[in-house]
C-alpha cells in the first residue's frame, strides 16, 4: 500500500499474524477502504487469546481480562457486537499468600509501590514498614533515561517491598524479574513522577492525586462473557464479513521487496506467493526476526535479542458441593515465599456468567512459570497439576478431587521489558520506517495487554498512511499492562 494508497483505499495489505494485533489491525485496514489478506501460520486465529471448556464450562485459557481504563480493547469489543457481552470481573477483591497466610491485597499503591507505609500494614514486617519511611530522608535518586523496577524501589523502600507485593505484581503480568523489568516500560506513570520528585513515597502519591483528579469512573477491568477468547473470534468474523481474507495453516516462510521503486512486498507461506502494496506484521519477535532478516537485517537483529517467559495455566473444575473457598477472586504469591504457583484465580466468583451458567461447578485456575524458570515447567501436565493442587491446598484449604482438570502451556509467551526496553523498540522502528509499506505491530512492541496490542496495531495501519500520531502518542502515553486481579 503506497502512502496515497493507504488514504484512498485502493491497496492491498497482508497483515502477517492473526493474534488479536494483527486481527485489530486487519479491521483498522477495511475501515480505510483497503483490501486485506491475514496469513496465520497456526491453525486458529487469536493467540494468546484462547476460549476453552472444562466440564461443559466455557472458560478462557489464555488471557481473562482486558484493562478498560483505556479505550482501545474495549472499543473493540463494541465494534464488533460484543457490547452487549462486556461483563467487569464480580468481585476485585484479591488476596496475598504471603508469610504462611491469606492476606488481603493492599490498597494505595502503584503496583505495588506504597505511597505510604501504613498501605503495607499487615503484608510486610514491622521493620519493612520502617525501611519505608525512610524514604524521604534519602537524597534524591537520578534514574536517567531508565532503571529496573526492583533495583529503583529496593533502594528507596527496601528489598521487602519488591518482594513481597511489586515482584508478584508484575509477574503476574509479565512473568518476569522485576530485579529486571523496566521503570519506563511497565509503570510509564511512576517513571515519569520519579523523574520530577525527590522521594520515591512522594511520586507515588503524585500518581495517585492525579488518577484521583481525572476521576476515571467504571471497573478498571472488564471481561466478555464466554471468555475473552470470543474477541478475536468476533473480530475476525467481522473482517471477513467485510471481504478480508483470513488463511490459517499459512506460515510466511519469506518477504522481500519487490519493484524498482521498492514499494510493493513480496510475501510466500507454503504454495502461495502474494503480491502486496503494503506488510504489517504483527507476529512475536523471533518469527519477525526471521522474516526480516533478508531485507532488514538490523531490525532482525534488535528483534532476535528480544527475550521471552514461558508460564503454564492449570484450570481444574470441582463440585462445588465438595468445595469451599475464601472469599475474592484469587491470590497471588510472591517467589520469595518458596510456592511453585504465582497466582490463582477463583474463576467461577470472579466472572458471573461462569458462576451462572455451571451453578453446580466451582472453576480455579492457576499459572505456573516465570523468567528463568525452566525446571518447573519441565514437568509434565500432571506434575503440573499435582503441584498446583498442593499449593490450592496449602492457601485455601481445599481438598477435594477435581472433576476435571486442563493444562495449557504458553512456551516463550510473554515478551520481556528489560531496561533499555524503550530504546531498542525505538531502533526496530526507525529499521522498518526505511523500508516503505511495512510496519510491525504486537506484543513485542508498546505493552502485552489486550489493549496495547490493539494501539500498537492501529499505530501501525496509520504509520504505512504517512500518519505518525497514534504511535507518536503510544510513545509519549504507554499502555501500563495493569495485573487483573490474580491469575493473569
Amino acid at each position: 500500500m503506497h502512502a496515497q494508497d493507504s488514504r484512498t483505499g485502493t491497496g492491498h495489505v497482508v497483515v502477517i499474524g492473526g493474534g488479536i494485533a494483527g486481527l485489530a489491525a486487519a479491521h483498522r485496514l477495511l475501515d480505510r477502504g483497503a483490501r486485506v489478506t491475514v496469513l496465520e501460520a497456526s491453525g486458529r486465529v487469536g493467540g494468546k487469546l484462547l476460549p476453552g471448556e472444562i466440564a461443559g464450562a466455557r472458560v478462557d485459557l489464555g488471557a481473562e481480562s482486558m484493562l478498560a481504563r483505556r479505550p482501545e480493547a474495549v472499543a473493540l469489543a463494541r465494534e464488533v457486537g460484543l457490547a452487549d457481552r462486556l461483563q467487569p470481573p464480580a468481585t476485585a477483591t484479591a488476596s496475598l499468600w504471603t508469610r504462611g497466610t491469606l492476606r488481603p491485597m493492599p490498597k494505595g499503591h502503584v503496583m505495588g509501590v506504597p505511597g505510604t507505609a501504613a498501605a503495607l500494614h499487615g503484608v510486610l514486617s514491622d521493620e519493612g514498614l520502617r525501611r519505608i519511611g525512610r524514604d524521604t530522608e534519602l537524597p534524591r535518586t537520578e534514574i536517567g533515561d531508565d532503571v529496573a523496577v526492583g533495583e529503583y524501589v529496593a533502594a528507596r523502600l527496601g528489598r521487602e517491598v519488591v518482594d513481597r507485593l511489586v515482584e508478584p505484581l508484575l509477574g503476574g503480568v509479565y512473568a518476569g524479574d522485576a530485579y529486571r523489568i523496566s521503570l519506563r516500560a511497565a509503570v510509564p506513570q511512576l517513571f515519569e513522577a520519579a523523574r520530577a520528585h525527590t522521594s520515591l513515597t512522594e511520586a507515588v502519591r503524585a500518581v495517585q492525586a492525579k488518577a484521583a483528579a481525572q476521576q476515571q469512573t467504571g471497573p478498571v477491568f472488564m471481561g466478555i462473557e464466554g471468555g475473552v477468547g470470543q474477541l478475536p473470534l468476533a473480530v475476525a468474523e467481522s473482517v471477513r464479513a467485510r471481504g478480508g481474507e483470513i488463511v490459517t495453516g499459512a506460515p510466511v516462510t519469506e518477504l522481500r521487496r519487490t519493484g524498482g521503486n521498492g514499494s510493493g512486498w513480496r510475501v510466500v507461506a507454503g504454495d502461495r506467493v502474494l503480491r502486496t502494496d503494503a506488510v504489517v506484521l504483527a507476529l512475536p519477535a523471533p518469527a519477525a526476526a526471521a522474516l526480516l532478516r533478508a531485507e532488514a537485517p538490523a531490525a532482525a537483529g534488535e528483534l532476535a535479542a528480544v527475550e521471552y517467559a514461558s508460564m503454564a495455566l492449570v484450570t481444574l473444575a470441582y463440585r462445588r458441593a465438595d468445595s469451599t473457598l475464601p472469599e475474592g477472586s484469587g491470590f497471588l504469591v510472591p517467589p520469595v515465599d518458596g510456592h511453585t504457583i504465582k497466582a490463582s484465580t477463583f474463576a467461577s466468583r470472579k466472572w458471573g456468567w461462569i458462576d451462572e451458567e455451571n451453578p453446580g461447578l466451582l472453576v480455579l485456575r492457576t499459572s505456573v512459570g516465570r523468567y528463568g524458570e525452566s525446571e518447573v515447567l519441565g514437568r509434565d501436565d500432571a506434575g503440573l497439576v499435582d503441584v498446583s493442587r498442593h499449593d490450592l491446598r496449602e492457601a485455601t484449604g481445599l481438598t477435594a478431587e477435581p472433576v476435571a482438570t486442563r493444562v495449557t502451556r504458553w512456551d516463550d509467551g510473554l515478551p520481556q521489558y528489560p531496561v533499555g526496553h524503550h530504546t531498542r523498540v525505538a531502533r526496530i522502528r526507525a529499521h522498518v520506517a526505511g523500508l516503505p509499506g511495512l510496519a510491525v505491530c504486537g506484543a513485542a512492541y508498546d505493552g502485552v495487554g489486550i489493549p496495547a496490542c490493539v494501539a500498537s496495531a492501529y499505530a501501525a495501519v496509520d504509520q504505512l498512511g504517512g500518519d505518525r500520531a497514534g504511535l507518536d502518542a503510544l510513545i509519549r502515553n504507554p499502555v501500563q499492562s495493569l495485573h487483573g486481579g490474580a491469575g493473569e
